[in-house]
């Protein structure tokens, strides 16, 4: 009787982690390309919202798994659903309607998160689950779904080419941070929360981030209108720092979690936040820079 190759399950090689890498980034990317730049608007329009409505939604289920598992239970239906509500709404403003209505959006994240907590609280009443699920569930709320709307702030009260901006130089980070970190890291940055981050790696996220930068302006500064070189710069060595430090909250709710990833949704990527993690982090900096920075 044969035996069990006991090579069967361990983990894919790194040629096969590569193409699975590359497959999930080509469709996430296609997606976000097509959303930014489809020539025909409803198009566009279409896919941006679609892309959104999905990060919200996986992101907030992987988010309340992270925290089931590490003993801090929320109620995930609930948190979901409001956090597409209020990822939709602002959709609705800033992209249906015939002018963007930019200046409503406070008003109506402020009035969506009151109503949503209310809701949360009577219906909490009933419920004899704890009082720990309710601040969770609307924790969750508050960090994927409103700072996701930062993003669709910044697309749309500023342009596909400013968000494209901030994508690919946040990105940078990451990359940065795992080719000098593999190349030279030697001093641990904080092991206790991400064991395989280097203080070396820190550097090369900043480093990379920008360079990315300053490649964006070199290049297409024509797009980029009010926005200099030092705008770049200063900007880029921002978004290197907080792509760092929103890698690690995450790092953090996982290692807590006792989980490896946040999810499987991407094969060779892992899940929706951790493709999130350090644009969550951002994209509050990225937009008030836009708005207030450049005056």
């Amino acid at each position: 009787m044969d035996t069990a190759d006991p090579t069967s399950t361990q983990t894919p090689s790194k040629a096969v982690i590569f193409a699975q890498r590359l497959a999930s980034a080509a469709l996430l990317w296609g997606i976000l390309l097509l959303g930014l730049f489809a020539p025909d608007p409803t198009l566009a329009k279409s896919a941006f919202m679609l892309i959104m409505l999905v990060l919200v939604g996986l992101g907030l289920r992987e988010f309340y798994d992270l925290s089931e598992r590490g003993g801090f239970p929320g109620r995930p239906w609930q948190g979901i659903l409001g956090g597409m509500g209020m990822v939709a709404g602002v959709f609705f403003l800033l992209a249906l309607l015939e002018e963007p209505q930019v200046e409503h959006v406070p008003l109506f994240q402020l009035c969506f998160l009151s109503f949503f907590i209310l809701a949360s609280g009577i219906r909490h009443i009933f419920l004899n689950d704890g009082q720990g699920r309710l601040g969770v569930t609307i924790m969750g709320v508050a960090y994927v779904a409103i700072l996701l709307n930062f993003i669709q702030l910044i697309r749309f009260e500023f342009s596909p080419w400013f968000l494209l901006f901030f994508l690919v130089v946040t990105k940078a980070s990451d990359t940065g941070a795992y080719l000098l970190g593999s190349l030279i890291g030697r001093n641990k940055m904080l092991p206790s929360v991400s064991p395989g981050k280097t203080w070396e790696g820190f550097v090369g996220a900043i480093l990379l981030s920008v360079g990315a930068a300053a490649a964006f302006i070199h290049f297409g500064g024509d797009r980029f209108s009010g926005f200099s070189i030092i705008h770049a710069l200063l900007v880029g060595a921002v978004l290197g720092v907080g792509a760092v430090c929103g890698d690690l909250v995450e790092s953090k709710l996982k290692r807590e979690a006792g989980a490896k990833d946040s999810g499987h949704f991407f094969p060779g990527i892992g899940g929706v936040l951790d493709l999130l993690d350090s644009l969550l982090f951002n994209a509050p900096m990225m937009y008030l820079y836009l708005k207030y920075g450049m005056s």
